[in-house]
């Protein structure tokens, strides 16, 4: 679903909640947590807009909705929607992004820690440059990859948000050479992006930790453990979802097993980006 279908779907239930509720925008607004500007934003037809997680979260218990039914994913407009099965598949259409998926994810893990295993640069970190080079040599959107990247960064930017991040620092050794996919790619554009890079970890520290492990030592797929509520791997296009308690736990363990192999710490983080030397 892109973004344009997802706004609409979200401004319609919007409007039936509001007029449900039978109150005037202004106190609309003021119980779910925004001012009435904010919402007149929501609501107008020509707004491709959709909220923060945080408001998301206040409109489905304030009106007692699902967000599987808010966000357009569901006709089931009870708290509990339907059960999920253990694992699922989860696909994403081509030349869409996963930014309705990721709201939901977040959402529902709001309060909880993130742990997140990035396939490469941590999309929240990337400049627009690389968002391009990466969905161009992938053959996906650019704008959806644009707002995949903009959710994230405004999802960590919230108080309260608690994020981990691991991956190699092989990865980011090899994007400062050029070396792999990134080959193709100016020195100046990829100066550009660790020096955009370190600023942000220092920006979102202690929110969001960095950490970087050898991956002589340890191994990892892409992964994202949304508090206790599933890990979604990501396989290329697709999410294989788990929602069992016990395989969330030794997903869990995984990425604890890679925090300890760390060679990089979170304080750390920022400082080793900032000295990779771009030949």
């Amino acid at each position: 679903m892109d973004k344009r279908l997802l706004a609409d779907l979200f401004r319609e239930r919007l409007m039936q909640l509001l007029d449900r509720s039978g109150e005037n925008q202004s106190a609309f607004a003021r119980q779910i947590g925004i001012d009435r500007s904010a919402l007149s934003q929501l609501l107008a037809d020509k707004a491709a807009r959709l909220p923060r997680v945080e408001t998301l979260l206040n409109i489905a218990e304030r009106h007692s909705v699902s967000l599987d039914w808010l966000m357009g994913l569901s006709q089931d407009q009870g708290l509990m929607g339907e059960l999920h099965p253990s694992v699922e598949l989860e696909e994403r259409p081509d030349g869409e992004d996963n930014t309705t998926l990721l709201m939901k994810w977040h959402a529902e893990a709001a309060g909880s820690k993130i742990r997140y295993v990035p396939a490469r640069i941590p999309d929240l970190l990337r400049t627009p440059d690389i968002i391009a080079y990466e969905a161009t040599g992938t053959h996906q959107s650019v704008a959806g990859q644009a707002n995949e990247t903009v959710f994230r960064l405004d999802y960590n930017r919230q108080p309260g948000t608690d994020m981990e991040v691991c991956m190699p620092k092989q990865t980011l050794e090899a994007f400062a050479n050029g070396e792999g996919m990134w080959a193709g790619l100016s020195a100046a554009t990829r100066a550009q992006q660790l020096r955009y890079m370190a600023a942000l970890i220092r920006e979102l520290y202690p929110s969001f930790r960095l950490f970087l492990f050898d991956e002589r030592e340890k191994f990892s797929v892409p992964y994202t453990i949304f508090g206790s509520k599933r890990a979604a791997l990501f396989v290329g296009g697709m999410y294989l979802v788990l929602n069992n308690a016990d395989a969330i736990l030794k997903m869990q363990r995984h990425f604890e097993g890679l925090i300890r192999a760390t060679r990089i710490h979170a304080h750390e983080a920022a400082d080793f980006v900032d000295g990779l030397p771009v030949p």
